[in-house]
């Protein structure tokens, strides 16, 4: 993950497409026009819908991202030899490297109490880590975001990162059909200061986006965050096209689904579906895209 907002300005996020992925990188950043994509295991993807319907809004280039981390298991090393890497080193996330990059992220006390609180219950794997939330933040300040919409809450982690990132006239649909967790959620925004910046929606995310479209509120968000059903990652795309505007960034998490992408052995509905959605978005010329572990 880049450590500093200028880093990321250098992501390529505006390329013509290559002519073909190259598998050294791991996750995903798209935006709305020819992309550039850097992923891993694509030959395990099924082929994809090249006639995706045009977007609502009349231009094409509108930003979209993924990202997932997952290395349980993985060796710490590994030196690759094989051309397709570019000479370079496929490192995996030990528990001392891990604790390394938390030790450089800059985390809110009111993040920290929300993090070992939710560790607590069950399900805490749910939440985004750390320097995932850093990023999402560290990402709305670059576009200068002031209205956000968010898919699956859990008890707030990410969302209240990103509405803390807000300007004091900023927006954030939050939107979690868990009705425990938003409680949580609340109480921390509250406790934050941004209750004013933040949306709250129990419901689910589709019938929620498609309320916003019809409220008439298409082209109109500059960031999404998406960490709900995996099944319905296609569904919340298409919509979310029509919602965000052209230029703006859509952050779609656990595109690697723990490594099981990347596994032609796995063959469960959430694999294949993220499969699915992968390699559609690879052929989508209305996005330009990225992966990123």
């Amino acid at each position: 993950m880049p450590a500093m907002a200028r880093s990321l300005l250098h992501l390529p996020l505006c390329s013509r497409l290559p002519s073909r992925p190259n598998p050294f990188l791991h996750s995903l950043l798209y935006s709305r026009s020819r992309g550039v994509v850097l992923r891993r295991g694509s030959h395990f993807l099924a082929p994809a819908d090249e006639t995706a319907p045009p977007s609502s809004c009349d231009s094409q280039r509108r930003a979209v991202a993924c990202a997932s981390a997952a290395h349980a298991g993985a060796s710490p090393v590994v030196t690759a030899e094989d051309y397709k890497y570019g000479n370079k080193q496929v490192i995996s996330v030990t528990p001392q490297l891990y604790d390394y990059i938390l030790a450089n992220v800059r985390e809110e006390p009111i993040l920290r109490e929300l993090r070992e609180e939710t560790a607590t219950m069950r399900g805490s794997q749910m939440q985004v880590s750390p320097e995932q939330a850093q990023l999402l933040s560290m990402l709305v300040q670059i576009l200068g975001a002031e209205r956000c919409i968010e898919l699956g809450v859990y008890t707030g982690y990410s969302s209240l990162a990103i509405a803390l990132a807000l300007p004091q006239t900023g927006r954030l649909v939050a939107c979690e059909r868990d009705a425990k967790c938003l409680e949580i959620a609340k109480k921390y925004y509250e406790r934050a200061g941004v209750v004013h910046k933040v949306d709250v929606k129990h419901a689910l995310a589709v019938d929620v986006l498609k309320a916003l479209i019809q409220n008439g509120e298409t082209c109109s968000y500059d960031f999404a965050f998406i960490d709900a059903d995996k099944r319905m990652y296609d569904q919340y795309f298409e919509l979310l096209l029509q919602l965000v505007r052209v230029g703006g960034l859509i952050v779609f998490d656990n595109v690697l689904w723990h490594g099981k992408v990347a596994d032609p052995l796995v063959n469960d509905l959430k694999t294949t579906s993220i499969r699915s959605f992968n390699s559609k978005i690879f052929y989508d010329k209305r996005i330009n895209l990225s992966m990123k572990c």
